[in-house]
């Protein structure tokens, strides 16, 4: 009987909350907040409340088309579910009301980072595997971009977790809540995140691999029907799934607050991170390729650099 029971919790944590429902439902709000933001920016009125749904809702409704010439057609079905698998996982290390995850062991971050950049190589995937001009150019921009972001991000993801003395996330979520005044050390290294996660979900002025005016929609040229819903569904949760970690390791999460108060204080601060995504969205014009290569290491990387030197010293003179 206690059998059943743990693999029915189980099964509700995977598939209700905080899996794949609370996912959903998080990821659709979160599109239309951050539409309706952009749009208000730009002096229009933007989309109901309803409006991702009713998109997807409408795209998995469609026919989905397979390139004649794609390389591995299995492979060109599967990729989609293989990034929205990844940041399901991935909300699992993050502690979302009080300081306990649902997973948790020494290293987690580095497991969730290893996560978030399964997304990226699947998309890298699917416009290679397209068998199309515009998609190959599109996941070549996909992986160049990718090394030029992930290197800052891990840099500024390794500073928090040396001040708190732990690489497991919850633990410093909950050294941050305990310390409140120690989130004033790493302001460097949540910018650098901030910009990066730009990078990583590919918005503006990143949105280089699929360039509508370039390249028409670089990687996801060819998907359509269900396969193309399914690869924007992964993306909106995917930035809920990055919000979230950088809420648990920049801004000590819920704050040790339990039960329904932290949950609120988790999403609006979830959200607060959305808004200024938004807001840089609004603010910026798409670069070129080799800019955003060139402001990356010659930018990021040094300020994430300095901000891994302050969080030592912050460590040796606070443990």
């Amino acid at each position: 009987m206690e059998m059943i029971k743990e693999l029915l919790i189980q099964l509700f944590e995977i598939l209700i909350y905080p899996g794949l429902l609370f996912l959903f439902v998080a990821a659709l709000l979160a599109d239309w907040i951050d539409r309706k933001l952009y749009a208000r920016m730009q002096n229009r009125q933007g989309p109901p409340w309803y409006q991702p749904l009713a998109d997807f809702v409408k795209l998995i409704s469609k026919e989905t088309i397979i390139p004649k010439h794609a390389v591995g057609k299995h492979l060109f079905r599967v990729l989609p579910y293989l990034a929205i698998s990844a940041v399901v996982v991935c909300i699992f290390f993050i502690p979302i009301s009080g300081s306990l995850a649902l997973m948790s062991f020494q290293g987690d971050l580095i497991a969730a980072a290893y996560l978030l950049s399964i997304p990226t190589m699947c998309f890298f995937l699917i416009g290679w595997t397209s068998s199309s001009p515009y998609s190959a150019v599109g996941a070549m921009r996909v992986l160049t971009q990718f090394f030029a972001y992930e290197v800052p991000m891990i840099l500024v993801l390794i500073g928090p977790a040396i001040v708190a003395g732990s690489w497991r996330i919850e633990d410093i979520a909950y050294y941050y809540s305990a310390n409140p005044s120690m989130m004033f050390v790493n302001i460097l290294g949540f910018i650098v995140a901030l910009i990066t996660m730009q990078g990583k979900l590919e918005r503006v002025p990143f949105d280089i691999p699929h360039a509508e005016t370039e390249i028409v929609g670089g990687v996801f040229t060819e998907y359509s029907g269900k396969l193309y819903g399914f690869i924007k569904l992964a993306i909106s949760i995917e930035m809920i799934v990055v919000a979230a970690l950088f809420n648990a390791v920049f801004m000590g999460g819920s704050l040790g607050l339990e039960g329904f108060l932290g949950f609120l204080l988790f999403c609006f601060k979830v959200l607060i991170i959305i808004l200024i995504s938004a807001i840089i969205r609004s603010a910026m014009a798409r670069v070129r390729i080799e800019q955003m290569i060139n402001f990356c290491w010659r930018v990021l990387v040094p300020i994430a650099m300095l901000q891994l030197i302050i969080s030592i010293i912050a460590r040796a003179f606070h443990g």
